[in-house]
């Protein structure tokens, strides 16, 4: 029972018994009925009218999912440690502003449902778009940093690779270079995902500034369909179990 082969579904299970795993999923869900809203509403306005409604539930749904998510941001900053004091520095920015959007989001929630006052909701809508586009920044410019870092340290991993083997070339399968090996794979698997983040945080942040400082462009439906696709996809590649 113990070597239970893990399959797909097995993995899916696991994707969605997880809060940010419903969320992707939901995301998905709103992004393509506002993709699907555009390419039918003059073709079919009937279709257009569900896949509307499919947006607009799956984003209140995903704000009630979201319920508390502000302590997130507070509890990493508690509870997670920093090489240095510039990652420190922009992790306390980035979490800040993770928090600011969140507990925005909940009131936009609660006045979007008419539990408070629905003239509550634009205001509060723009804070929490502002908070998450100023903490999408800061995470971006931490990943960048720890990328860099990164393919420094790659690189004199396989430069000692290559030391080792004109020191030794009869044993290539030797324990110094297997324990190189490993961590080039990963580094590389740690730069994809961190590149992973900055696609997500950057097509968040395109969709903040509709909120904060709409224009044609950040405002057009295929712009802010697509960026919601890549950003729960890039979530969906980050979250899914076993990568």
């Amino acid at each position: 029972m113990a070597n239970q082969h893990v399959d797909g579904l097995d993995k899916l299970v696991t994707f969605l018994a997880k809060r940010d795993g419903i969320d992707k999923l939901v995301k998905t869900f709103q992004y393509v009925g506002k993709l699907m809203h555009l390419y039918a509403q003059h073709r079919h306005p009937d279709v257009a009218d569900r896949f509307k409604k499919l947006e607009l539930a799956s984003g209140i749904a995903r704000k009630a999912f979201r319920s508390g998510r502000f302590l997130t941001g507070f509890n990493c900053l508690r509870k997670t440690t920093y090489p240095d004091w510039k990652v420190c520095g922009l992790a306390i920015l980035a979490n800040a502003g993770e928090m600011i959007y969140f507990f925005f989001d909940h009131i936009t929630f609660f006045s979007r449902v008419g539990f408070l006052n629905p003239a509550l909701a634009p205001r509060s809508c723009f804070y929490s778009a502002f908070g998450e586009g100023f903490g999408y920044i800061f995470a971006m410019m931490a990943d960048s940093i720890f990328i860099s870092r990164g393919l420094s340290e790659e690189r004199r991993v396989r430069d000692k690779i290559r030391q080792l083997e004109r020191e030794d070339p009869g044993n290539p399968s030797s324990t110094e270079m297997h324990k190189a090996r490993a961590r080039i794979s990963q580094l590389r698997m740690d730069r994809v995902m961190r590149l992973c983040s900055i696609a997500a945080c950057a097509a968040d942040l395109i969709i903040a500034i509709n909120d904060v400082e709409p224009n044609p462009f950040v405002s057009h439906p295929l712009t802010l369909g697509v960026s919601g696709l890549v950003s729960a996809w890039a979530g969906w590649y980050r979250l899914w179990p076993g990568v």
